[in-house]
């Protein structure tokens, strides 16, 4: 199984999720590629934003070697599932898209807690430090439901 996570700028929420589910995977020996991307280029091969490597230092998890990446076509051919975080990154990711294969590939990562509300992960770049805390206990619910689900298919 590959996995993407998809926010605005792959700054804050996109790496927390891929860091969080690197995590839990290891911990549950689930055999799978994680990754995650953006579509703001102003920030390609920065770190991630510091407040979301404090957030997940403080969780025992390392992303301060992540470097930001842009969401690319090929992205489709070499992912089995796309998670975006919000509205915006969906039509991004949906303005790639080239058939119903690509489409299918395509959700909101809410939708794993709340199946078809297509609502938004808050993303915390604008926001005070504990909207960081609320974006990270939403990115680790539903990361930890990917996992349970995957958990019997994928085992090392």
């Amino acid at each position: 199984m590959k996995i993407l996570f998809l926010c605005h700028s792959n700054m804050c929420r996109s790496p927390l999720a891929e860091g969080l589910l690197k995590m839990i995977f290891k911990d549950k020996q689930i055999n799978a590629i994680v990754d995650s991307a953006g579509f703001e280029a102003y920030y390609i091969n920065d770190a991630p934003d510091d407040r979301a490597v404090q957030k997940a230092r403080e969780n025992g998890i390392d992303i301060s070697t992540k470097k930001v990446r842009l969401f690319t076509q090929e992205d489709f051919d070499k992912f089995d599932k796309i998670y975006v975080m919000d509205t915006n990154s969906y039509r991004n990711a949906m303005y790639f898209a080239r058939d119903e294969n690509d489409i299918q590939k395509l959700d909101y990562l809410m939708n794993v807690i709340n199946p078809g509300k297509n609502e938004s992960v808050p993303d915390p770049y604008y926001h005070k430090l504990e909207a960081g805390k609320e974006t990270y206990e939403i990115l680790k619910r539903a990361c930890e439901k990917i996992a349970s689900g995957l958990e019997s298919q994928y085992l090392n």
